[in-house]
């Protein structure tokens, strides 16, 4: 069997697992009666669409302003469109985006606070979050970038729950929208060039290949778009001791 086919079914097989373990151990260590509406996911059905649908405008916006800013630079021109396997591919991307969220903002955040104040776990969680996605096996400029960038969108998502009251959907679409919306971008929708300075634009994964792969979050423009969405959830930040609902 493929090994990348292996990789996603024990990936798959990890997070049915987590599911399965996760109301449990909200019931008996976080001592609340319904940990599905701790965790942020059950909710009325109209508030969580508005939820989803703002944060996949919010994801909207930094992916089209990311790419009008690589094309006033002369990085990048639009390209041909989609397949339809790269469509399904981008829209089964956004189950990434569920899945992260549910783990990072969701229960991490949740069990962090069981011994941290909420600001401190927010910071806590985005700590665990960056490392956890910053590759350190390729020189010491790709992590120099990517951290600082994985730190921020920690935090975006943190704040964007807490924005959205505790709902996670809105940090879903956000999240979500992003992973799926790069997709889409570098799979055709956008035909950048492979030599964009890795301080601009963060690690290129496939440097030798026709079709580059590029991590914004590790580049000044993935810090600007970023850095936008802290000052727009700023306010949210301003109560070091508000719980948005992930604290049982």
């Amino acid at each position: 069997m493929d090994p990348a086919a292996v990789k996603l079914l024990v990936s798959l097989g990890a997070f049915v697992l987590f599911l399965v373990c996760l109301p449990l151990r909200l019931r008996r260590v976080w001592a609340v009666a319904h940990p599905w509406r701790c965790l942020g996911l059950n909710a009325p059905l109209g508030r969580s669409i508005r939820a989803l649908a703002h944060g996949l405008f919010q994801a909207a916006l930094l992916l089209l302003g990311l790419s009008i800013l690589l094309r006033f630079l002369g990085h990048a021109h639009w390209g041909g469109g989609l397949t339809m396997g790269q469509t399904i591919n981008a829209v089964a991307l956004m189950g990434v985006g569920f899945a992260e969220e549910l783990l990072f903002r969701g229960w991490l955040w949740g069990e962090l606070q069981l011994r941290l104040a909420w600001r401190q776990a927010a910071m806590a969680q985005a700590v665990v979050f960056s490392v956890l996605h910053t590759r350190f096996d390729q020189g010491w400029a790709i992590p120099l970038g990517l951290w600082p960038g994985m730190l921020m969108l920690g935090l975006v998502l943190a704040g964007q729950r807490s924005k959205d009251d505790n709902l996670l959907a809105g940090a879903v679409g956000l999240h979500g929208g992003l992973v799926a919306g790069w997709f889409a971008l570098q799979s055709g929708l956008l035909s950048l060039e492979p030599s964009i300075p890795v301080w601009l634009m963060g690690p290129n994964y496939n440097p030798v290949a026709a079709s580059p792969d590029y991590n914004p979050v590790g580049g000044l423009l993935g810090w600007l778009g970023l850095s936008i969405q802290l000052l727009r959830l700023r306010w949210h930040w301003g109560y070091a001791d508000h719980n948005p609902g992930s604290k049982p």
